[in-house]
């Protein structure tokens, strides 16, 4: 059994994990940083990278005392080197390397996106390759064919913003307040979905990518016209972006014979109208459904920690020079896709 620290500093939340190789999560600590960037109405790269760099020896501290382990336990460190706030990713990358020459171990560079992708074999342990997966939080929006460790398909992608960064700015113009996605599930279960005509971008189109920026600009023009509540605004957009999913997802279904379930990952996992309807759309096409817990579909250093646990079962460590990286596509022969903002 190998036991992995792991460190996450990608966005806004620094967090350090001891994880082990038969998936016991011995020790999780996460500092979050909404009170800063609350006054902003999102994250603040700069005021990230000094948060990051203020909590995070701390946090490993207590990660290894809430474990009962030191570090000479450790038998190696996995830190995000990418994707991500370029400033937050240094900060928990430059820490790793520290920490791993420090005591003689083997760094693992971990794609913070893989991270996600592998997320669910940590809760799931008979999750088994390959499987479809949805991973959309707030930097992404991908539909990718998980064939194994470091062996990703991409299959749709966003040509614009990510499903979670429309919620973000639906909250903001609705005056909901920071984190957005939460913020506006709760005030979409007091609403009408069916009250506000909004867009559907790409709904049934050939295009497999998904596409957010036209329904965001639909609420604000919503907003502006003061001719519904921001409860119905909310649930209609939230009922908007569901069907998009739903719609690039089955279709991607049908790009996936073999697929072994339908899983979903990332921030916007944690919202329950979007799990109950790809909890029903796998189940029409007889697909096993996997979502991991809530709190593993955030970002969390315990997934750096798996996805490090994986990559080390594969003989796949890192030199101390490898760098941090603001853009990191999972599957670097995907075929461009069209727009400008690609999160690839």
């Amino acid at each position: 059994m190998e036991l992995i620290l792991g460190l996450e500093s990608s966005c806004d939340e620094t967090a350090a994990a001891i994880v082990s190789s038969d998936r016991r999560i011995l020790s999780h600590k996460l500092a979050g940083q909404e009170a800063a960037h609350a006054p902003y109405g999102g994250v603040v790269p700069e005021i990230a990278a000094r948060a990051h760099a203020d909590v995070l020896a701390p946090l490993v501290e207590a990660a290894l005392a809430e474990a009962q382990v030191s570090l000479a336990d450790i038998d190696a460190v996995a830190a995000t080197a990418g994707p991500g706030l370029i400033g937050g990713v240094m900060v928990g990358l430059v820490t790793g390397k520290a920490l791993a020459h420090a005591a003689g171990k083997p760094l693992i560079a971990v794609n913070h996106l893989e991270g996600h992708a592998l997320s669910p074999r940590l809760a799931e342990p008979d999750l088994a390759f390959p499987y479809l997966l949805l991973l959309v939080s707030g930097g992404h929006c991908q539909l990718l064919l998980v064939r194994g460790v470091g062996d990703h398909v991409r299959l749709a992608t966003t040509i614009d913003d990510a499903a979670g960064e429309a919620f973000d700015k639906t909250a903001k113009l609705l005056g909901l307040g920071f984190p957005g996605g939460p913020a506006v599930e709760r005030a979409a279960a007091l609403g009408d979905p069916r009250a506000v005509p909004l867009p559907r971008p790409l709904l049934g189109s050939a295009e497999p990518h998904f596409s957010f920026a036209g329904l965001k600009s639909a609420v604000a023009r919503a907003v502006q016209s003061g001719e519904h509540c921001a409860e119905d605004i909310a649930a209609s957009f939230s009922q908007a972006v569901i069907d998009c999913l739903i719609d690039r997802t089955r279709r991607a279904i049908a790009q996936a014979p073999g697929a072994t379930a339908l899983v979903v990952a990332g921030g916007v996992a944690a919202n329950q109208g979007v799990r109950s309807a790809l909890q029903a759309l796998a189940a029409r096409h007889d697909l096993r459904f996997v979502a991991p817990p809530l709190w593993l579909c955030t970002d969390n250093a315990a997934m750096i920690a798996w996805a490090g646990a994986e990559r080390f079962a594969a003989g796949l460590t890192d030199p101390l020079d490898v760098p941090a990286r603001a853009r990191w596509p999972l599957d670097p022969h995907a075929e461009p896709a069209r727009g400008a903002g690609v999160k690839a």
